[in-house]
């Protein structure tokens, strides 16, 4: 049996429909089970990471966990439960911020990741670890802004990210907890090239059939304005994240392909199959 947490938000959801789809018997770990929407054959196993009571039933039967975290969340209870239940191999999706070799990270989504990081190396299970920076589905935050026009309007548009497609990010982490050969590993995944936030929206307005256009803000008022409800550290690590990439090609790497045996899908498949969410 295979336990995903985070088994209804993005990454989690997709690495459950694949491992159903491959036939693997899998548990999807759920606060609200009757609202999971998980495909028929998935096992739902009705718990809280911030309840420790909660999750030896959870873990019964379990032989590795895919184990995404929302940001902020401790990892303690869930590990030391993997432990005393038997688990064999835990998969924890971190973040590409984490800088190796140096235990204060430059912001707080290294510094949480890299905790992360440390508390699985350290749990006793086998482990691998998988670290991904700007995900394509992050261009779903497009979709306001062209429910009422054809402009995007953001800071950063010249910074350049290598999008991952969350369905190559769910086929790693499938064989990543189902196949030998990946205990002790720390995998970068990438999408297959490097585009600007630009060059998105470009290829965005081709599958959509829209000539779309972007405006490139000053990202201080817009730090300001997403600070009264987002947390302002963690907007601050994620503007200088994007920051840091304006002008430089994002890094692309053979990672996905090496593990899954077919090439990354490139950022047009992503839009192609998402266009209805615009």
């Amino acid at each position: 049996m295979y336990l995903v947490t985070g088994a209804t938000a993005h990454f989690g959801r997709q690495a459950v429909e694949a491992l159903h789809t491959a036939g693997h018997p899998v548990r999807a770990l759920t606060r609200n089970p009757e609202r999971a929407g998980l495909p028929q054959g998935v096992e739902l196993a009705q718990a809280d990471l911030t309840k420790p009571e909660t999750l030896p039933a959870a873990l019964e039967g379990v032989r590795a966990i895919l184990l995404v975290l929302q940001y902020g969340m401790d990892p303690a209870p869930l590990l030391t439960a993997a432990r005393e239940a038997g688990v064999g191999r835990i998969v924890f999706l971190s973040s590409g911020a984490v800088v190796d070799g140096v235990d204060v990270q430059p912001d707080v989504i290294a510094q949480y990741h890299h905790d992360v990081e440390r508390a699985v190396r350290e749990s006793g299970l086998e482990w691998t670890i998988l670290r991904l920076l700007f995900p394509a589905i992050n261009s779903l935050t497009f979709a306001m802004q062209l429910a009422g026009g054809h402009v995007i309007r953001a800071p950063y548009i010249k910074a350049s990210f290598s999008a991952i497609h969350e369905l190559d990010v769910a086929d790693v982490a499938v064989a990543t907890l189902t196949a030998g050969g990946h205990a002790g590993q720390t995998y970068t995944l990438t999408g297959p090239e490097s585009l600007t936030q630009d060059d998105q929206v470009r290829i965005l307005g081709e599958a959509l059939s829209r000539p779309l256009t972007t405006e490139d803000l000053d990202p201080e008022p817009v730090l300001q304005q997403m600070s009264a409800f987002m947390d302002p550290a963690f907007l601050g690590a994620l503007f200088g994240l994007m920051a840091a990439t304006v002008g430089k090609p994002a890094e692309v790497n053979d990672t996905v392909e090496r593990i899954t045996g077919h090439r990354p899908r490139t950022y047009a498949q992503w839009a192609a199959d998402h266009a209805d969410d615009f």
